[in-house]
């Protein structure tokens, strides 16, 4: 498995959840952290708490893979997994709108993610 696979994996278990506004980006050469984003949206912190340990759980479950450091989990309003080649971002719709996330990273280019 590449690290693209396990970030459009994670695409897949965001939309298992109802997740929306789904997006990856390859900030490759924009940030010299990390390979990828997945970003995406839940409704309530709720949502976004059941989304971000859906993706922690099923990975270390599936695929053997944990979370170097998470942040924000518990709070459910923007939570980060750093897995090093990629960080996943799962916002509440309103905390991605203030911080305008998809703009600031808007040059890096779109990975495709399939619909199911």
């Amino acid at each position: 498995m590449t690290t693209r696979d396990t970030l459009l994996r994670c695409a897949g278990l965001a939309r298992e959840k109802k997740g929306f506004d789904i997006r990856a980006l390859d900030v490759r050469e924009l940030a010299g952290f990390t390979d990828y984003f997945l970003i995406c949206s839940g409704s309530s912190d709720r949502q976004v708490l059941a989304l971000s340990r859906h993706i922690e759980d099923t990975l270390k479950k599936e695929r053997a893979v944990r979370a170097l450091g998470t942040e924000g989990v518990r709070e459910g309003r923007w939570a980060l997994l750093d897995y090093g080649d990629f960080v996943v971002h799962v916002f509440q719709k309103s905390v991605r709108e203030f911080y305008n996330f998809d703009r600031l990273w808007g040059a890096a280019p779109e990975v495709p993610v399939p619909e199911e």
